[in-house]
């Protein structure tokens, strides 16, 4: 083994060395921008600097002449051993056995002077021989193009394919923009309970769990921070946001998975417009700072059409709309009987719902907006607004003008056929909230709660309605899953490409005991 016979030959005395400060050590990004301008045999080049990196590429030249591409910070620059310029104290035999025990995939230090080669390559020229940080032990492959062993392996992955590394990159300047723009608009960043009672802010099936200190009470991974983030409104942190987990316990596709990141924030006397015109001023800006990202440091992405993200964006009422595409008007959607009135309607029209008649009113809504309204945001970005009262529990209602329909002061986002965020007026009347949310299982035929999915009616959290009774003053709220803008901006067809170890199917290893089961991530 070549590390052994190294060790035999004093050439290494440990395999993964302690590293050893230097003051005059600097990164490669750093090495560029310092060293940029140099020019062949310019004054500069006798200064001497060490550079840390893995090796990308080994290129001999002869027995006297080796050629090292080495990776740090996601940029590369060129090293250039040079047998002769090594001293009098090293042997041919030294130098050739280097030669063949440096391998792509290494760690290693190179000290030398910033030159320029006669074809114009910023390049480090060892003074001494490089050091060997920490070798690669598995092999490196040239390519990877396997989904199973892509998901499995996903450190090789980011290695061997840059376009994975680039999206997870592109991630974290996104989350940074956002923060950076609340933080830059007076918001408070602050963190609540990921675990709590109470899964909280939403209808959807919770992870639970059990503490040892509460052996008795079932605990709940939260589905949103909702409900927190407004008892610190009601606290007087009057601007307040979170980026954090949330989780449901729900299926795996191409967009959903049980984990994911939330964006909320929450503004004491904002209003629907206000909220609107945030969100455009938000993603317009983002879109033009990821295109800088995508034009000068992650170019393996695809570049963006700022075109499609011109302000301001379109609107559509969901009523009006839905009766609009439907060709008929919708019942008082506040009435007893409304779900079958509906249900009736559709089937006399001939209008068929793929995979049947959802069972409730708030999901037969949702279904229609998917099959009738939703598609036009591939236009363009659109914001459905002024959805029927039964579908948003939470937020503010009023009498449209227009159809003479309860509806709340709520509108979604959609972008190329996918919800983007979701922002209303909150309610901030406790008895109306209580009533809200008490009701929102009796949508079905009136009489009797409406079926959910096993797990989906998690319990009234009556201690968020005694908070508010302390006073919530009028607050707009806004909610985005991080993952969804990652894959706007990013061109990802899939979530997993978004998670730095993909879904929660990859993370718990089945794709490799049925690939047949994975998204293909």
């Amino acid at each position: 083994m070549a590390l052994d016979e190294a060790s035999e030959k004093g050439l290494i005395k440990e395999t993964h060395p302690r590293l050893i400060h230097r003051r005059n050590h600097m990164s490669v990004p750093t090495f560029r921008k310092v060293y940029g301008g140099l020019k062949q045999d310019d004054p500069a080049s006798t200064e001497v600097v060490t550079l840390y990196g893995r090796v990308q590429s080994v290129r001999l030249h002869g027995n006297k002449l080796v050629f090292l591409t080495i990776a740090n910070e996601f940029e590369k620059i060129q090293g250039m051993i040079n047998f002769r310029s090594l001293g009098p104290d090293m042997t041919l035999d030294t130098f050739k056995f280097f030669a063949r025990l440096i391998e792509k995939g290494d760690h290693i230090s190179i000290t030398g002077k910033p030159t320029r080669t006669s074809t114009g390559e910023l390049t480090v020229m060892a003074t001494v021989l490089p050091e060997l940080l920490s070798p690669a032990m598995e092999q490196i492959p040239h390519s990877l193009t396997d989904p199973q062993t892509r998901s499995q392996k996903r450190h090789l992955d980011m290695i061997v394919n840059p376009g994975v590394a680039d999206v997870l990159r592109l991630r974290s300047h996104i989350t940074k923009y956002i923060r950076d723009y609340l933080h830059a608009e007076s918001f408070l960043e602050f963190q609540t309970p990921i675990l709590a009672e109470n899964a909280g802010g939403a209808v959807a099936r919770s992870f639970t769990t059990s503490s040892t200190e509460f052996p008795s009470k079932e605990l709940s991974l939260r589905i949103a921070p909702e409900l927190w983030l407004k008892r610190l409104v009601v606290g007087g942190v009057h601007k307040v946001f979170e980026i954090g987990p949330s989780f449901r316990n729900e299926g795996i596709d191409g967009t959903h998975n049980p984990e994911f990141t939330m964006c909320e924030f929450y503004s004491a006397y904002t209003t629907l417009p206000e909220l609107i015109a945030r969100t455009e001023d938000l993603l317009a800006g983002l879109a033009r700072h990821c295109q800088h990202l995508i034009s000068t440091e992650l170019t393996s992405l695809a570049p963006l059409d700022l075109s499609k993200f011109t302000t301001p964006f379109r609107q559509l009422e969901f009523i009006p709309a839905l009766e609009d595409a439907l060709g008929f008007r919708l019942p008082k959607l506040t009435g007893k009987d409304a779900y079958s009135e509906l249900v009736a309607i559709l089937g006399l029209s001939k209008i068929n719902i793929p995979g049947g008649i959802p069972p409730t009113m708030p999901k037969l809504l949702d279904r229609l907006a998917a099959i009738y309204l939703e598609p036009k945001s591939f236009e363009a970005p659109l914001f459905i607004t002024h959805h029927p009262t039964c579908m948003s529990p939470l937020a503010k209602s009023f009498v449209c003008p227009k159809t003479l329909q309860l509806v709340s002061a709520r509108t979604e986002l959609f972008v190329n056929g996918r919800e983007l965020a979701n922002m209303y007026e909150e309610e901030n009347d406790p008895v109306a909230q209580e009533r809200k949310l008490a009701e929102h299982r009796f949508f079905g035929t009136g009489k009797d709660p409406a079926p959910l999915d096993d797990g989906e009616g998690a319990p009234l959290d009556k201690s968020y309605i005694r908070a508010i009774e302390a006073g919530l003053p009028p607050t707009g709220g806004w909610g985005c899953g991080v993952e969804r803008l990652v894959m706007l901006f990013s061109g990802a067809n899939r979530i997993s490409d978004c998670l730095s170890f993909g879904t929660l199917r990859n993370v718990v290893g089945l794709t490799a005991e049925n690939p047949t089961e994975s998204e293909s991530s």
